[in-house]
């Protein structure tokens, strides 16, 4: 079983660190900080810039925190968030499916990162390591609840793009099918 929990932090945790580096860094394919600021602020999360660095370093830090296993529901908690406003600025509208640009990998990655908070790392974890317990009813509900909040307040300060304000705008154009993470669309 604790093979399993490595197993699953492994992939969601890296998968989310590596789309934070992607935005902060122009690592993997990644449009770096300035590229992702601009598709920022389409999306309404102004200034760009701050908010395309908050949303790497919440998917760097998060997906970092769960490989490590390390204060696992704070970490499933910032995933989730970052996860949240990406499917809700970007992908429901286009469905659940990632082949029509729906919300299936923000759903999977988030609920992945969430789910670690109810169930602990595993024995094979920091958390485990330096005999932190922080797992079971009341750490996933507050992991949830941190991420709804988090996230909530974030789709709260962002301004509506108008329809006039994304015609013809090259930095629209580079991210328009661009394989992301939830946050470089959010």
């Amino acid at each position: 079983m604790n093979i399993g929990f490595l197993l699953l932090r492994l992939a969601a945790g890296l998968t989310m660190a590596a789309h934070g580096s992607q935005k902060l860094f122009g690592w993997f394919g990644g449009y770096g900080l300035n590229g992702t600021a601009g598709f920022m602020e389409q999306l309404g999360f102004v200034p760009g810039r701050r908010q395309a660095a908050a949303a790497g370093l919440t998917e760097l830090g998060g997906g970092l925190l769960l490989a490590l296993g390390f204060l696992t529901p704070l970490a499933g908690a910032m995933v989730g968030a970052v996860m949240l406003v990406a499917a809700v600025s970007v992908h429901v509208k286009n469905g659940f499916f990632m082949t029509a640009g729906g919300f299936e990998y923000n759903l999977v990655l988030g609920t992945a990162a969430l789910s670690l908070a109810f169930t602990g790392p595993g024995a094979i974890s920091l958390d485990a390591a330096l005999g932190l317990h922080l797992a079971g009813l009341a750490w996933g509900i507050a992991a949830v609840v941190v991420a709804l909040v988090g996230g909530g307040a974030q789709l709260a300060q962002r301004h509506r793009p108008s329809a006039a304000g994304n015609r013809g705008n090259l930095a629209d154009a580079q991210h328009r099918d661009m394989p992301h993470s939830g946050a470089a669309r959010a």
